[in-house]
C-alpha cells in the first residue's frame, strides 16, 4: 500500500475491529470560519421555501376547490402559513447535515457548516435543492466513512417522523372534483403507514388534503431516500463501501442503471420527469469521480456488529422512504 510521506498524517490502525473507534489522525490546522455565506444562503433558502409553503398553505385552505380562492387570506397571512412548510423542511435538511458535521467534529475531520441551497426559480417545489457540508480533508478510515455517512440520514429521519405525524394530524379528507386533472404525489411506505393511522378509510373519489407540514415530511422522505442510494459518494455510497468494500462499485453501477430505467419509464410512459434531475446529477458525479469509492488503508477490516446493525437500519430507512415513481398524473375521469 506504500508509506505515508513526511507531510501526510500518519494513520495507525489497531489489530481488532473493536479497537478501531477513533483512528489516530493529526488534528486539522485551525482556520477561520466565515459564516456570512452560510447565513445568506440560509436566509435566501428560507425565503424560497416559505414562498412554496405559502402555495401549499393556500392549496390546503381551498381543499382543491377552485372557487374557494376568493376566500383566501392576504399574502402576509399565507406567508405566515407557509412557515409550517419552510421551518419543517429546513429542520429536516439542517439536522441531516449537522449529523454529518458533528460526526466530522468527533473524528476531528475538517468540515464546513451546512450550505443551504435555494431553488433558483421561485415557486418551484420544494424551494430548495437541499443542503451540503464541505469536507476539507481526506477521510482516513472505513469506519469514519461509515459513521460520517450514516449520521446524517439517521438524524434527519428522526426529525421526519414527528413532522410527518404532525402534518398528518392537521390534514383532512376532501372529495376530488369531477374530471379532475392534476399531479399525484405517490407515497412511500412510511407515509402510507402514518396516513392509515389517521385516515383508515379513504373512499374512491377522495384524497388526503395534506397540510404543509405533511408536504415537508414527503419531501424529507424523498431526500432521505436519494441520499441513502448506495452509489458513489452519496451517504448510502459511504455505507455501502464500509460494508462491501470494493464490491460497492458494482452496486453503484447497478443503482445508476436502475435510476436510468426509472427515469426512462417515467418520461416515456407516465410523461413525468420523476428522478430526471437526480439521475443526471448522479451520472455527472460518476463521470467526474468514477464509480469506485475512495479507498482506505483498512479496506479489508470488517465492521463490528453494531455498525452492521446500523447498516441494516439504513437499508430499512431507504425502503420505507423510497417511492419508485414519486410524481405522476392523476385524473378522476368522472
Amino acid at each position: 500500500m506504500g508509506h505515508p510521506s513526511p507531510n501526510e498524517p500518519e494513520i495507525r490502525l489497531p489489530a481488532e475491529p473493536s479497537d478501531v473507534e477513533r483512528p489516530y489522525v493529526l488534528p486539522p490546522s485551525p482556520r477561520p470560519v466565515p459564516v456570512t455565506r452560510h447565513v445568506v444562503l440560509f436566509i435566501v433558502t428560507f425565503m424560497t421555501t416559505t414562498l412554496v409553503g405559502a402555495e401549499f398553505y393556500a392549496s390546503f385552505l381551498t381543499g382543491l376547490d377552485a372557487n374557494a380562492t376568493s376566500t383566501l387570506p392576504s399574502w402576509p397571512w399565507l406567508l405566515l402559513g407557509g412557515l409550517w412548510f419552510s421551518v419543517s423542511v429546513l429542520a429536516i435538511l439542517g439536522i441531516h447535515e449537522f449529523g454529518h458535521y458533528f460526526a466530522c467534529k468527533y473524528y476531528r475531520v475538517d468540515a464546513s457548516l451546512p450550505y443551504f441551497l435555494p431553488m433558483p426559480v421561485p415557486f418551484l417545489m420544494p424551494g430548495t435543492l437541499g443542503a451540503v457540508i464541505r469536507i476539507r480533508q481526506p477521510i482516513a478510515s472505513k469506519l469514519q466513512f461509515f459513521d460520517i455517512g450514516i449520521a446524517g440520514p439517521i438524524a434527519g429521519f428522526l426529525v421526519v417522523i414527528p413532522v410527518l405525524v404532525l402534518g398528518m394530524s392537521l390534514s383532512n379528507v376532501v372529495t376530488l372534483p369531477p374530471d379532475f386533472n392534476g399531479t399525484n404525489f405517490n407515497e412511500p411506505l412510511l407515509f402510507q403507514f402514518v396516513e392509515k393511522l389517521f385516515f383508515p378509510s379513504v373512499h374512491n373519489g377522495q384524497t388526503i388534503n395534506l397540510h404543509p407540514a405533511g408536504w415537508a415530511a414527503w419531501w424529507g422522505l424523498l431526500a432521505t431516500a436519494l441520499n441513502l442510494c448506495p452509489a458513489g459518494q452519496l451517504d448510502g455510497g459511504h455505507v455501502s463501501y464500509a460494508v462491501f468494500g470494493r464490491a460497492s462499485s458494482k452496486i453503484t453501477i447497478g443503482v445508476a442503471a436502475c435510476l436510468i430505467g426509472l427515469t426512462a419509464y417515467s418520461l416515456l410512459v407516465l410523461h413525468t420527469p420523476s428522478y430526471l434531475l437526480w439521475t443526471v446529477l448522479l451520472l455527472i458525479m460518476l463521470f467526474v469521480m468514477g464509480p469506485h469509492h475512495p479507498r482506505t488503508l483498512d479496506e479489508e477490516q470488517p465492521l463490528d456488529h453494531t455498525r452492521l446493525w446500523l447498516a441494516a437500519f439504513a437499508a430499512i430507512m431507504l425502503i420505507v422512504s423510497f417511492t419508485p415513481i414519486p410524481i405522476s398524473l392523476l385524473t378522476t375521469g368522472r
